[in-house]
């Protein structure tokens, strides 16, 4: 791991983030992808043994600040098959700042066969091209806290394919799970896939979901991306999951393109 500090430390129940959590669009605000991860640890928690993660869906209701969180989750549905949970993320003031939900399913190793065709992969990590993403300044942030590796396409340049995994824990004192490393990585790949120049248009996501056919594994996660844009200010950021053993899922982001204040 990286001499910087990890996204949070524990204080009670409140999860405190450093710098390295702070996102692009403003040094009061953290990145969506550190906090989701935190979701994803809650909900990794409360499945259970014999149960997978299939479908993750974050709403981010307001940027999320640079001070202490707190998380919470509950169940929707405890069924023999599917479960449904639920959960949040609470700024200070007790006001939401995301909100999620968490699909569940019961999986039996071997059970049942399956054709498989997978599309072709993309380059390994190894054989990828080190990368910084540049439209983030300054020594700490998001940026220096993952590790960036393109492995196809050019940023900037239409679909791309980047490689990411964290240089930082998520939490002080605790190994990320791959679950944790690909939510954390999977909030990014709207940053990917650009098609505005981001010197003078801003893209925040207003939500991630996060499909995925069977559990990750290891701390990389590729990001094969490709953004959709219109000039009304709506985009739609697509991109194939991969880890270092295949394909492993799907995420889907809503977009609004505007244009970065003046001044």
């Amino acid at each position: 791991m990286s001499e910087l500090p990890p996204f949070f430390a524990v204080d009670g129940d409140r999860f405190v983030p450093s710098l390295s959590a702070r996102g692009p669009w403003s040094a009061r605000h953290q990145h969506g992808g550190p906090p989701a991860a935190l979701l994803a640890r809650a909900f990794a928690g409360q499945a259970g043994a014999g149960a997978q993660i299939a479908r993750l869906t974050f709403d981010f209701l307001r940027p999320v600040p640079l001070a202490p969180l707190t998380v919470t989750t509950r169940v929707v549905r405890a069924g023999a098959k599917v479960q449904r949970l639920a959960g949040s993320v609470l700024a200070e003031d007790g006001a939401a700042v995301i909100e999620a939900t968490c699909l569940v399913m019961r999986v039996a190793p071997d059970s049942i066969a399956v054709p498989s065709q997978p599309p072709e992969a993309p380059a390994p990590p190894a054989a990828s091209q080190p990368f910084e993403l540049p439209f983030m300044t300054g020594t700490e942030g998001y940026h220096r806290a993952m590790e960036w590796r393109i492995a196809n396409g050019t940023w900037g340049r239409g679909p791309t394919a980047v490689w990411l995994r964290p240089r930082v824990a998520l939490i002080a004192g605790e190994r990320p799970a791959p679950l944790e490393c690909l939510v954390a990585a999977a909030d990014s790949a709207s940053g990917v896939a650009v098609v505005v120049d981001p010197a003078t248009a801003t893209f925040v996501n207003g939500d991630l979901t996060i499909a995925l056919h069977r559990a990750p594994v290891g701390e990389w996660t590729c990001l094969d991306a490709a953004t959709t844009g219109e000039g009304h200010g709506i985009g739609l950021t697509q991109a194939r999951l991969w880890d270092t053993s295949g394909l492993v899922g799907r995420s889907l982001q809503s977009l609004l393109l505007e244009p970065r204040a003046r001044g």
